[in-house]
């Protein structure tokens, strides 16, 4: 009893929190991830890496049943923990915590928890955990996966079961996960169309995000985008400086550059006109233009082009690849006055930019772009991308 009363405390103590955010609540999120980080806990990059959900703001209901969902797939000992403030936030961890140490809590959790083919009838009748029914139709949902296939594809991208109307049949489905089809590829020969969305629940990525990605190989053919709200019109924003850093943590964490991720997160939760502050970015800047590996990994990335960006109405400095943006994104975050809010590239129009490239190189190309709301655009994006 002393032995497993050990380990439970030190694996506390080492807990690894996914955050969720709600649109709107970056600045209890990045607050969030700080704490997380200055109590020696872990950044989770999946629902199967995870012990702690936090869940910061209001979500709508098609957001909260995507939480919902992969709340339900997390692996136990589990908790969860709602914010809504930044001022709540060393509570709630104080308290996740807690409850991470009260083994009968867990006991009771497994012994509760329905199983996954319960789960996804639930979702297909509209009774059960699912919780099925959205605001939103048509709008992004959350994963459908036996807890027997807990991975980072939780994450990175989910079987969009109901893509296709005319396959309602899951009998060829097992464990709920939808099979991959045949399509012709560009060469003529047919190879396997999988469909995928990415977001909503999905760190680095922007909140509510949702893209609907046929796939071939791990190459996206098609691409549909839209974003999910929350459930009132409140939040707690942070101005464009912070914003801007925020992005240029998640370009360099999907780069691979940890390291550096962890300087920029230092800079974006400092105070902008301390002098720590301001030579904490200054040194930030000087690493990032002296990385050739990061240049060249991100070189002809997403480009867009001076025409794209008058087309869609965009800031001039977004124009370029995603290396362009990255390099913008540090200057934007050092000028003095800081720049007000921009305009975002149409959500409708992301389809254009990633289209042809593979996941891992849309991640990074919408980790350095502003999304903003849809609209009826002058024209359409050219497909540049594609092969």
């Amino acid at each position: 009893m002393g032995l497993r009363d050990a380990m439970a405390r030190s694996a506390a103590r080492h807990a690894h929190v996914l955050v969720v955010e709600t649109p709107g609540w970056d600045g209890t999120r990045m607050a969030a991830e700080r704490a997380v980080l200055d109590r020696g806990w872990r950044l989770a990059r999946s629902p199967a890496d995870a012990d702690v959900l936090v869940v910061c703001g209001s979500p709508g209901p098609t957001l909260n049943e995507a939480v919902d969902l992969v709340w339900h797939q997390m692996p136990g000992p589990r908790v969860r923990v709602d914010i809504r403030d930044r001022s709540d936030v060393s509570p709630a961890l104080v308290d996740a915590q807690a409850r991470l140490l009260d083994e009968d809590r867990h006991r009771r959790d497994a012994h509760d928890r329905p199983e996954a083919p319960d789960l996804l009838d639930g979702r297909r009748t509209g009774d059960g955990a699912g919780h099925r029914g959205s605001e939103d139709p048509g709008a992004g949902e959350a994963p459908q996966r036996s807890e027997d296939h807990r991975n980072d594809d939780h994450v990175e991208g989910h079987a969009d079961h109901d893509a296709h109307a005319g396959h309602g049949d899951m009998g060829m489905s097992p464990g709920g996960i939808r099979l991959a089809e045949g399509a012709e590829d560009r060469d003529g020969l047919e190879m396997d169309l999988l469909e995928v969305r990415l977001g909503p629940v999905l760190p680095h990525w922007p909140a509510g995000l949702v893209l609907h990605c046929s796939l071939q190989g791990d190459i996206v053919t098609d691409a549909r985008a839209e974003v999910v709200s929350a459930a009132d019109q409140g939040g707690d924003r942070v101005g464009p400086r912070a914003r801007a850093l925020d992005q240029v943590v998640s370009m360099l964490t999907i780069a691979g550059w940890d390291d550096a991720a962890e300087q920029a997160r230092r800079v974006r939760d400092s105070s902008p006109v301390s002098r720590v502050g301001r030579a904490g970015l200054a040194r930030l800047r000087r690493r990032v233009r002296r990385s050739w590996p990061l240049r060249w990994s991100m070189r002809g990335l997403g480009p867009l082009t001076a025409d794209d960006v008058r087309l869609l109405g965009l800031p001039a400095d977004v124009a370029g690849d995603a290396y362009d943006r990255l390099v913008g994104l540090l200057a934007r975050a050092e000028a003095a006055p800081p720049p007000e809010d921009r305009p975002g590239i149409p959500v409708d129009e992301l389809a254009g930019v990633v289209v042809g490239l593979d996941l891992a190189a849309v991640r990074l190309i919408i980790a350095g772009l502003d999304v903003g709301p849809r609209r009826a655009a002058l024209g359409a994006l050219p497909e540049a991308n594609r092969g």
